[in-house]
């Protein structure tokens, strides 16, 4: 069964996520940037923009020894990606290469909306 994406009118129709927004930052780039692009290639599989950009992560904390705590949420707490999404973040995260390891915590608080969604993301979904 293919993924079902819900699309704004007058919209040709997308069976795939688009290729991730941020391109990899270069490797000179601060740590926090590049945490930041990693996470910016998970998409929540419903909705065809990342989940940074839909405003899913709350907080993302790095500490001297390249410990990576991330703070996240869900689009709402009966989603069934609920035990992919933040695998898949600590998976991302985790693979760049100065960050040592990673805490993925889940939260419901505050509640997701979407006025938590970028400009970019609202556009993209018709919102704007």
């Amino acid at each position: 069964m293919e993924p079902f994406f819900s699309l704004p009118v007058n919209q040709p129709e997308r069976k795939e996520p688009p290729a991730p927004s941020a391109p990899p930052p270069d490797e000179s780039a601060p740590l926090y940037d590049k945490v930041i692009a990693a996470i910016k290639t998970v998409y929540d599989p419903e909705i065809p923009v990342d989940i940074y950009e839909l405003g899913l992560i709350y907080e993302v904390k790095i500490n001297e020894q390249n410990h990576v705590d991330v703070v996240m949420t869900l689009t709402s707490p009966g989603c069934f990606a609920a035990g992919q999404i933040p695998g898949e973040v600590e998976q991302k995260v985790v693979a760049v290469p100065e960050v040592e390891s990673v805490k993925v915590e889940l939260t419901f608080e505050p509640p997701w909306d979407k006025h938590m969604m970028s400009e970019a993301a609202l556009l993209d979904l018709g919102f704007w």
